[in-house]
């Protein structure tokens, strides 16, 4: 299990600022945008078969790196971590996405409402059930180094809700778009499923075997440390075209971004606070509660993102809500980091 331990070892500099980058990228955006409009429509127009092509090639650029982390193998640990493993996967797949709906049609189709603007609150709502829909993958193993997490727990349990995923993600947004009354098109989000789910994994496992096979451990984290600074730029890149295309109706209504980070702010805090709670009552060591509270607050924002905008269009409700999760993800989740090493002394003497 030595290889699979190739995960970041501190939370470096770039990710630790990441959203000042963001709001940056935000600005750059919104500046790029209104000076050069028509480079800008002409990226958005790039579309074959409801797939923006540059923001898939960013996409793939952004998740293969992370997903090379993954060891398949890893799935062979979940019986020796099973009480944290079905808390995470309880919160995780049967009470987050539902939380997150009904944070949504509380906040932003009911509250809110008078601020927002009419046409786009049922964008919003399914922008927040994509967000909230499958879990974190990347970051994940820098959030359990920092709250010293069992490093096979979260291997494992990284596998495991990747595996989920592939066969949960498209019925499980079908069901709670479905539910909140917004068209579903399916053959676009199974599309998106296995474009950028199901291709994206296949081909980081079959590099890292390759990798394996012939460089061993060394050779994978080389490529990984290689990728890292990649990965993070095409984030950051699809965020300037976002941003680029939807300059206008922000600088119309910039209080919208605070509204839709309020559901989001509020679902994280408490699938955190469950998730620990839920391990606290089954006697789970805290090596193995920590990084369950942060695997079951954190959300996969990149498949996000690109599914609201093969789903929605780059000018959607539906992408902005998810952008605004990438915008707060990284405060928000180190500030879980320092309640979960502030309150070990608690959780242990329970």
């Amino acid at each position: 299990m030595g290889e699979g331990r190739a995960s970041a070892p501190a939370l470096g500099i770039f990710e630790r600022y990441l959203t000042l980058w963001v709001a940056l990228c935000i600005v750059a955006g919104i500046l790029l945008g209104q000076a050069l409009p028509g480079v800008f429509h002409a990226l958005g127009a790039a579309v074959i078969a409801e797939v923006n092509l540059p923001v898939a090639a960013l996409v793939w650029l952004m998740i293969v790196p992370m997903l090379l982390k993954i060891d398949p193998a890893a799935l062979g640990e979940v019986r020796a971590h099973w009480r944290g493993m079905a808390a995470t996967v309880g919160v995780n797949w049967l009470i987050k996405p539902f939380s997150m709906a009904l944070l949504g049609w509380l906040f932003i189709g009911w509250l809110f409402r008078p601020w927002l603007p009419a046409a786009q609150i049922d964008s919003y709502m399914a922008g927040l059930i994509l967000l909230a829909a499958a879990p974190c993958t990347a970051m994940v193993f820098v959030w359990s180094n920092l709250v010293e997490g069992e490093p096979h727990f979260t291997l494992s349990q990284v596998a495991l809700n990747d595996a989920i995923m592939i066969v949960a993600f498209a019925p499980l947004v079908g069901l709670l778009l479905g539910l909140s009354a917004i068209t579903v098109p399916w053959d676009t989000l199974i599309l998106s499923v296995v474009l950028y789910i199901l291709v994206p994994v296949a081909v980081a496992q079959l590099w890292r075997r390759g990798l394996l096979a012939h460089g061993g451990p060394p050779a994978l984290d080389r490529t990984l440390r290689a990728l890292s600074p990649l990965s993070l730029a095409a984030l950051l890149l699809t965020l300037v075209l976002l941003f680029g295309l939807q300059g206008e109706q922000i600088i119309r209504q910039p209080a919208v971004i605070a509204l839709l980070a309020v559901p989001i702010l509020i679902q994280v805090y408490f699938n955190a606070g469950l998730a620990y709670w839920l391990n606290r009552r089954l006697g789970v060591a805290w090596c193995v509660a920590g990084p369950s509270a942060l695997i079951g607050a954190s959300n996969f924002f990149e498949l996000a993102v690109a599914t609201a905008i093969a789903l929605f269009g780059f000018q959607s409700g539906a992408a902005l809500a998810t952008v605004v999760g990438v915008l707060i993800e990284v405060p928000v989740m180190l500030s879980v980091v320092h309640i979960v090493r502030r309150s070990r002394a608690w959780y242990e003497r329970g």
